[in-house]
């Protein structure tokens, strides 16, 4: 019996909970990692749109090396990164799937059933069956489009994880990707107010080219990525550029509830959005920010079950 191989399609970003059911099925599908099953997911870099329309590049939900640990991470056993040019945008469907999916040898392919393809968008996933004969075998394959999931009136979509982000909904985003979202990062020094307030926080310029939450501050955790199985440290973090001290960069700054010992910089943390606690607010004295920061630290504790 030849080994199945499934292929799924897709720019994966963020790798929210639609993408993970396409991932489950297509495991479903190929079988156990014992029998020799295989799902290898093609996915493109940079985002089409950055080359289609740059104008409307979206804000990105994860580089492409944390997408790739989140497509193994749900399942998948190969990733394939297209590079996206503007060559490839100039590909009529057919011309895609002999120089990308053939050559991969899939008995099947799986996509969402909104799923398009080729210049202009020509192709869908009626014409990608056709291309693959609608059976494998004989260098042909199977093609199945999968349902998408929805989250009341509207189907789970990258797009909607970012509109979420920006309005600062981490809890929907969270929902929506199975898991809070997530900004990683090296840890900058900062000008050190927070730790002569008594809340020392970890500094992270916010990444050019991603998404992060709309400005506020919210209830996470910290996770060092230099240390394996550190643990998840209970946080309070501030989205923005602190409005209270003028002319300083927008950044994530992460405090560690009840912790001033920590030494952090030069090290890559990963901090999780789980609960929105306020916008920023802009005060005209230290002491009316350290009241606050105070409530912050108490309401991110209640809100993180602590």
């Amino acid at each position: 019996m030849s080994q199945s191989r499934v292929v799924v399609i897709g720019n994966f970003d963020g790798v929210h909970r639609g993408h993970q059911k396409l991932i489950a099925a297509a495991r479903r599908a190929a079988g156990e990692r014992v029998d020799g099953g295989a799902v290898i997911a093609v996915t493109f870099w940079p985002h089409p749109m950055s080359v289609i329309r740059p104008d409307r590049t979206p804000l990105l939900l994860t580089d492409i090396n944390e997408r790739r640990n989140l497509l193994t991470a749900a399942g998948v056993d190969e990733v394939i990164v297209v590079e996206f040019t503007e060559t490839v945008a100039g590909w009529p469907p057919e011309h895609f799937v002999d120089e990308v999916l053939r050559p991969l040898r899939p008995t099947k392919i799986m996509v969402g059933e909104n799923f398009r393809f080729g210049f202009r968008a020509a192709g869908d996933v009626e014409l990608l069956g056709k291309l693959g004969g609608d059976s494998a075998g004989h260098g042909g394959f199977a093609v199945e489009g999968i349902s998408l999931l929805q989250a009341g009136d509207q189907p789970d979509s990258s797009t909607r994880v970012r509109a979420a982000i920006a309005d600062g909904d981490v809890e929907l985003a969270a929902e929506l990707l199975d898991r809070p979202f997530r900004v990683r990062g090296v840890v900058i020094q900062g000008a050190q107010r927070g730790r002569e307030m008594g809340f020392p926080t970890a500094n992270v310029p916010v990444p050019a080219g991603l998404a992060v939450p709309a400005d506020g501050v919210y209830a996470g955790w910290l996770t060092r990525l230099d240390r394996p199985h550190a643990d998840r440290l209970p946080a309070a973090i501030s989205v923005g550029s602190n409005p209270t001290f003028v002319g300083e960069d927008r950044r994530v700054e992460t405090y560690v509830l009840d912790r001033t010992d920590l030494e952090l910089y030069g090290v890559e943390i990963a901090v999780d959005f789980e609960h929105r606690l306020r916008g920023q607010i802009k005060y005209t004295g230290m002491e009316a920010l350290i009241e606050q920061m105070h409530l912050d630290v108490d309401r991110a504790r209640e809100l993180l079950q602590l």
